[in-house]
């Protein structure tokens, strides 16, 4: 029988984005300047009213010169992953 994987930690990722801004020293604005996303998605992500999509994520990853894999294995904070 297969298992479903585990619900994704979203709050884990969004409190790593907040973590990553706050360590840069930037606000919304600048993190927006660096990504090319707008103030209104970060803030709507960071405080989670939305998921965010695979290329915001992306954007987010490359403004920290983050891999997106590493920024998104918050994820998995509250389970181990499939095949680890």
């Amino acid at each position: 029988m297969i298992t479903p994987p585990p619900d994704p930690n979203l709050a884990a990722l969004r409190l790593e984005l907040a973590r990553l801004r706050a360590g840069r020293g930037w606000t919304y604005d600048q993190l927006a300047e660096h990504s090319g996303l707008s103030r209104r998605t970060l803030i709507e992500i960071e405080q989670g009213r939305t998921i965010g999509t695979l290329a915001t994520w992306h954007a987010i990853a490359h403004a920290f010169d983050l891999p997106l894999g590493d920024l998104t294995a918050r994820l998995c904070d509250d389970h181990t992953p499939s095949g680890a």
